[in-house]
């Protein structure tokens, strides 16, 4: 899957306009940017950084990093962020979206995100990654923004939340395959596995948030699984799906969810085998 540079939608358009309080954001190399030697946090916990590495590759960067310029011109210095620079390599990106500011001062930040969460209708990731910003890199606390915003502090708690869902299912929110309700359903599994799965499932045979919430509750109580409902695919889905199977000499899924996005999956048995289907695909 081809890394994003940059988050869903409007993106940082959205969070920090060009006219608020900030002086302004650009995308900078990842090796431009050097840590904050007086960063307080001395140690970052290895699988968060997977985690949120995961969620970039799915979804994007969606919160910019605060960096200022560094003494040897093109260099710059984190202020804010460490957590997502960090992850951004991870994930393989060679620039990130950033505010640069003078000196170390954040304080046009706070004001920024919070007139834009309140005048813009953003995805319920973005908004989530907005509050975490606020609580992060401004040291907010989740009473504190929700007065910001104007909304309870169990409303701000829930919707950051969804940052902790799998990569896979913040995939499936951000693409409209699900909804901000089915994702919080799943957040009641203890199982992230299964939780995928179901995800994956109400996604693909279009269940309400309601049917999710009963299959989450059925597990909890050590119920069977929902009974799968496949959906009659259209002829012409069927023949595209026979004939790219033909033509790469692999089995070929074609899946696809009632909002018109989906996946295209294409097996293999070796790394050989990977190598001829890319030459087919090719038309070696």
């Amino acid at each position: 899957m081809a890394v994003r540079k940059s988050g869903l939608g409007r993106g940082l358009d959205a969070l920090i306009p060009a006219e608020s309080a900030v002086q302004g954001y650009t995308s900078i190399p990842l090796d431009a940017i050097s840590p904050n030697p007086q960063q307080p946090r001395q140690a970052i916990a290895a699988e968060a950084l997977q985690g949120l590495a995961a969620s970039i590759r799915e979804v994007g960067v969606l919160q910019p990093i605060v960096v200022r310029h560094g003494e040897e011109p093109g260099t710059f210095v984190l202020i804010a962020g460490e957590r997502r620079w960090r992850a951004a390599r991870l994930a393989g990106l060679k620039e990130i979206a950033a505010l640069v500011r003078e000196g170390d001062d954040t304080s046009g930040l706070a004001e920024a995100l919070v007139e834009n969460v309140q005048r813009e209708d953003l995805t319920p990731l973005e908004e989530a990654a907005a509050y975490r910003q606020l609580l992060e890199d401004c040291g907010l606390t989740h009473e504190e923004v929700g007065a910001r915003v104007g909304r309870s502090r169990p409303a701000i708690t829930n919707t950051l939340r969804l940052l902790q869902l799998p990569a896979s299912i913040q995939g499936l929110l951000a693409q409209g395959e699900l909804t901000a309700g089915h994702c919080r359903a799943v957040l009641a599994l203890d199982d992230m596995a299964y939780a995928e799965e179901l995800a994956r499932r109400a996604a693909e045979e279009g269940w309400p948030v309601r049917r999710l919430e009963e299959a989450v509750r059925a597990r909890q109580e050590g119920l069977p699984p929902p009974v799968r409902v496949r959906r009659e695919r259209p002829a012409e889905v069927l023949a595209l799906e026979e004939w790219l199977a033909e033509r790469l000499e692999a089995p070929v899924a074609i899946e696809y969810g009632k909002r018109g996005g989906g996946r295209l999956t294409v097996r293999f048995g070796s790394l050989e085998d990977l190598e001829r289907i890319y030459r087919a695909l090719l038309g070696d």
